[in-house]
């Protein structure tokens, strides 16, 4: 591990991409304490708010120490244009108090990181119900991140155990196993998920939807790496380890679990992280569509239902911001990938030195 680390400091869009995403996933778990707002909170008087500007020089040219936003008011409620009254700032306070909300999940707490006490600050703008979107990209980023890694973990559990069972014992076994998953590769994927979603009532809460989501998508993706992995086994089964696993009287289970699927971690390691992006992308498919997770929960899917309007994008852009923010994972995922697919290559370990 340490090799690879050392590897993945030389390429620096790898390690830029691990940063990328380390921030990510520590504003997932702060997203109560760092979002001003709840997910769920409406400023009906401000829709399509644009975002606010932070300003530490006043309108005559004064420094301010203490950053601060000015005011906007609605201009013309049809178009939902404002205008910024330079009459009237507000500013930003540090550990503000606001709502009520529980950090990590079991400590109550009203302080946020950042707020103002009167006005309103929407660092990315707000959607048509006046919610910011960038508290509630921190609270989608929670379904949007951990649905990728829960996704893999219960699919690639599944195919390694598949494909295990499958390249040990060969033989029958082996091709029942194999046209089962071939019978599943067969599908179209993204209709597959259409199909399993449509056939459960639309009446289930978010919280369901997120484990039946995952579930989905983890049915969808086992059997390509079921493939994959009894290729390996079929090799490494005839390694001198497994025959000596065998003579000590080990069972068929503790040999494939403990000796043979080990031998794939470093596999197993580059496809999950090349992986999660295509559970990512699912999720978000489904939630834009309207099958997935549901108002006023958030995802970065659902977000962007409002984008699908050419006169919304136009007039407002910054309803895209949470499709920045799938792109930026996506991408650092996949250069990570590469970066550790490099780096686990036994003919690129000069590479490291």
């Amino acid at each position: 591990m340490t090799d690879v680390m050392k590897y993945i400091k030389k390429n620096k869009l790898a390690y830029i991409s691990l940063y990328i995403l380390g921030t990510f996933y520590f504003l997932a778990i702060f997203a109560d304490f760092i979002a001003p707002y709840p997910y769920d909170i409406q400023h009906r008087d401000t829709p399509y708010h644009p975002p606010t500007q932070i300003h530490f020089f006043d309108e005559k040219g004064n420094f301010h120490l203490r950053p601060f936003v000015y005011k906007y008011e609605l201009a013309d409620p049809v178009f939902k244009t404002y205008k910024i009254n330079y009459d009237v700032k507000y500013p930003i306070e540090f550990f503000s108090k606001g709502h009520d909300h529980y950090l990590l999940g079991f400590i109550k707490t009203d302080i946020h990181l950042f707020g103002v006490k009167e006005g309103k600050i929407f660092l990315l703008g707000a959607d048509n119900l006046g919610r910011d979107i960038f508290s509630r990209m921190l609270y989608a980023s929670r379904i949007s991140l951990s649905i990728g890694l829960i996704g893999v973990a219960l699919s690639f559990t599944i195919g390694a155990l598949v494909g295990g069972i499958s390249g040990y014992f060969g033989g029958k076994v082996d091709n029942i196993l194999m046209r089962l998953s071939e019978i599943v590769m067969s599908f179209p994927s993204f209709y597959l998920m259409l199909a399993l979603r449509a056939v459960f009532p639309i009446t289930l809460s978010s919280v369901e939807v997120f484990l039946l989501i995952v579930v989905i998508l983890s049915f969808v993706g086992w059997a390509g790496l079921a493939r994959v992995i009894r290729g390996m086994v079929l090799s490494i089964r005839e390694q001198d380890f497994v025959l000596a696993a065998k003579s000590y009287g080990a069972s068929s289970f503790r040999i494939i679990t403990k000796h043979i699927i080990p031998n794939t971690y470093s596999y197993l390691l580059i496809a999950a992280t090349l992986s999660i992006p295509g559970y990512i992308l699912g999720e978000s498919a489904l939630s834009l569509l309207g099958l997935g997770i549901q108002e006023p929960y958030a995802s970065w899917g659902n977000m962007l239902a409002s984008a699908r309007s050419i006169t919304a994008i136009s007039s407002y852009p910054w309803i895209l911001a949470p499709g920045v923010a799938i792109f930026l994972t996506i991408l650092a995922f996949n250069l990570l990938g590469d970066a550790l697919r490099d780096a686990l290559d036994p003919k690129l370990k000069r590479l490291i030195k």
